[in-house]
């Protein structure tokens, strides 16, 4: 929305926002622009944020990095559905490892498949070879892009978060300093809970998971992985003898998210160097 007549300036307003507007009696462009004026003048108008062109070059890489690995994801689930309706048995875990590969090779040489099954898993596999590729080529180009980026050097200083995690993150937030608080951060990347109040009484259900989905999955993804040793992995297990699991892994995420904020914006989260200690949410049970 543009305003004024002498250093004009655009102000994107963000659909969600002003959702309301569809439901007035009468709509058109007139009173759409004057309730936007005037929400403007207030103080009181949701903007959205349009990325800079260096940022939205990094969140397309990133965006086609993660399909890529969807992908590669689909062709391992489809040689694993090949194997069951051939009877075959899969002890390994990791079926894409030396030894399920191992396993796939005998399978091809001594010829136990019957041949449309046995040439589907070979043109599934040649496939997953190419992701591969194309997958390591991908990261190297974002390695290669935030080379010199100080945010993507000191995400990569919080536990469980590495050179592939921190590139999605730093891609997907962008511009840190448009966030004031982390908790505004929490709120943009779906994490917080919604929030049903009514008088005295107040109810928090599941989190909004309205934002960034890449930046969810980030941040989930690191909590998981961490031992119990650490900050965020003893906030985990806190929270999840209390109110379980899944929930455990949400608390989590927005506490880790927390620190990624910090490290974007001074590039250094210096509670990593305290002692841990024992730290409450107040949206834990409701994740």
């Amino acid at each position: 929305m543009r305003c004024g007549t002498k250093g004009a300036s655009v102000h994107l307003a963000h659909s969600l926002g002003v959702k309301a507007f569809e439901y007035r009696r009468v709509k058109n462009d007139e009173r759409d622009a004057a309730d936007l004026a005037d929400l403007l003048r207030m103080g009181r108008l949701p903007e959205g944020w349009i990325a800079p062109p260096a940022v939205r070059e990094l969140r397309e890489l990133v965006r086609h990095r993660a399909k890529l690995v969807g992908l590669r994801s689909h062709c391992k689930a489809e040689i694993r559905a090949v194997l069951a309706k051939c009877g075959v048995t899969v002890s390994m875990s990791d079926l894409f490892g030396i030894d399920g590969t191992a396993l796939l090779d005998r399978l091809r040489d001594s010829c136990q498949l019957a041949a449309p099954y046995a040439a589907r898993i070979g043109s599934l596999r040649r496939i997953i070879d190419g992701l591969d590729f194309e997958i390591d080529h991908v990261a190297g180009i974002l390695r290669g892009r935030l080379a010199l980026h100080p945010g993507y050097a000191a995400v990569q200083q919080i536990p469980g978060i590495g050179p592939t995690l921190a590139a999605v993150l730093v891609a997907e937030i962008g511009d840190i300093d448009r966030f004031a608080r982390p908790e505004q951060l929490a709120c943009w990347a779906g994490l917080t809970p919604l929030d049903h109040e009514s008088d005295a009484h107040v109810h928090r259900g599941r989190i909004t998971k309205q934002g960034a989905r890449l930046v969810r999955w980030a941040v989930a993804e690191s909590v998981q992985i961490l031992p119990d040793t650490t900050r965020v992995g003893q906030f985990r297990g806190r929270v999840a003898a209390r109110c379980g699991h899944n929930i455990g892994i949400v608390a989590a995420a927005r506490r880790q998210l927390e620190y990624v904020f910090y490290a974007l914006r001074d590039h250094h989260v210096r509670a990593l160097d305290a002692q841990p200690h024992k730290h409450t949410d107040k949206h834990a049970d409701a994740a």
